[in-house]
């Protein structure tokens, strides 16, 4: 009598990580996901570890969950793993405010953001 299993959002061959609420702008995290967007795993990893960008680590730790997600839930080869999607997503804005001068207030926006990576097995 129970509900019906939703149907799978990935493809055979491929593994996704979602990260939710990461402290930072959508911009500055789209720069750092521009830069792994098609590259192999394997390179993709190791550009991130070095890269001087903050969150860079955030990313660094979203594509090891995907390659983790591709080896273990899907049992697809790592040595042929390429990042096929790296996209971000607005999420919760923390609106703070800063006392000014003669009694004013100045609003601060705090955004957060999402990350959803998606990696892909080759075919060859």
């Amino acid at each position: 009598m129970g509900q019906a299993a939703n149907a799978s959002r990935t493809a055979e061959n491929e593994a996704r990580a979602y990260v939710k609420y990461i402290r930072t702008s959508p911009q500055k995290l789209n720069l750092v996901a521009q830069t792994i967007r098609g590259q192999k795993a394997e390179k993709a990893l190791v550009d991130l570890q070095f890269s001087k960008r903050r969150v860079a680590q955030d990313v660094l730790k979203a594509l090891q969950s995907a390659v983790a997600n591709a080896e273990n839930n899907h049992g697809l080869d790592v040595d042929r793993l390429y990042v096929s999607e790296a996209y971000v997503g607005k999420s919760v804005l923390m609106k703070r405010f800063r006392a000014r001068a003669k009694g004013r207030a100045a609003r601060i926006v705090k955004p957060f953001s999402n990350l959803t990576v998606v990696v892909r097995e080759r075919e060859e």
